[in-house]
């Protein structure tokens, strides 16, 4: 018998979903009704994989029941279907067309199912989440302060930077009391933070953010967020390698503290040293160090081992 593939395509109140070889589409809520349905349904279906978009977080608890069902899932980043669908002609758009594309996308392609982080992992993902979207609101209403002479406006402003500050505070708490709560996600604060330049909130942020660490390989990683470079070649050109895709929250984060890396680690300041007496423009040396860190910060949560610091760096 062939192998079943299934492609759902989620919104916030609705899941189609196509079955290939069959064709069958049908449609369920998106809610804990909906899950079973679909549950009963694939468990007499016994498809080989089911794969979805990630759609803000719309398909996470789908992916979670589905997972805790025993069902293989795959959740995909979107742009991999609409490129695949455009290869296809498939230039019409509705839910059950896209549901089909991302069918035979899985059909076709057969992408690897990850396991999704438990629940922890990801309750601890949407606190960070959450604390970076107040930091964001700080800096934007400190802006607008800085850009306004009006001093009713400008009370006003300052009323709410108050509160943004006490909330951002207490966003921090929560974080490292949950942190605290967790002997294993201690013993990786704690080998992150050997590192130079990882301080807490970096910490957090990847293994909130990046439960992968140290279950890849280092091309994997550095594919995974972002840092990995790609050929721009044809023929006889030889076009730029860029970095695209990726996890960006994750990719902003690793920027930062790559910055400070540079300045207290001797073996990423060579690295970027080197590169920047060869030529290379300053950020392209940064995103070297960037990829370079984030192998390291791999190897040592694969290993259990804390940072160490190349020796030949050192001497030098």
């Amino acid at each position: 018998m062939a192998d079943i593939y299934v492609g759902i395509d989620v919104s916030k109140a609705r899941l189609d979903v196509a079955v290939l070889p069959s064709g069958e589409v049908r449609s369920s809520s998106n809610d804990e009704v909906g899950f079973d349905e679909l549950i009963t349904w694939f468990r007499a279906l016994g498809p080989k994989l089911v794969v979805m978009e990630a759609t803000g977080g719309y398909e996470a608890p789908l992916a979670s029941a589905l997972a805790v069902a025993g069902i293989e899932v795959a959740v995909i980043n979107p742009r991999l279907v609409r490129d695949f669908g455009k290869a296809l002609g498939k230039l019409a758009k509705t839910d059950r067309i896209d549901a089909q594309v991302i069918a035979l996308f899985a059909e076709k392609v057969s992408p690897e199912p990850r396991p999704l982080p438990d629940s922890d992992t990801q309750e601890l993902a949407g606190l960070v989440s959450r604390r970076k979207q107040i930091s964001d609101m700080l800096v934007a209403e400190q802006n607008r302060l800085a850009a306004t002479a009006i001093a009713p406006v400008r009370a006003d402003i300052q009323e709410h930077i108050t509160w943004l500050r006490r909330r951002l505070k207490d966003a921090d708490k929560d974080l490292y009391d949950r942190m605290r709560k967790s002997p294993l996600w201690r013993v990786k604060e704690q080998l992150l933070r050997s590192a130079p330049g990882i301080g807490p909130g970096n910490a957090l942020s990847l293994i909130a953010m990046l439960p992968e660490l140290g279950s890849l390989t280092g091309k994997q990683v550095a594919a995974l967020v972002g840092v990995a470079p790609f050929n721009r070649d044809s023929g006889t050109l030889r076009g730029k390698r860029t970095i695209w895709g990726g996890r960006a929250d994750v990719r902003s984060m690793l920027y930062m503290g790559t910055l400070s890396t540079i300045r207290y680690s001797p073996t990423i300041g060579a690295t970027y040293a080197r590169l920047v007496a060869a030529g290379k423009p300053k950020k392209v040396a940064i995103v070297a160090c960037m990829r370079k860190l984030l192998v390291r910060l791999n190897a040592m949560m694969r290993d259990g081992k804390p940072w160490i610091e190349d020796s030949a760096a050192i001497a030098a």
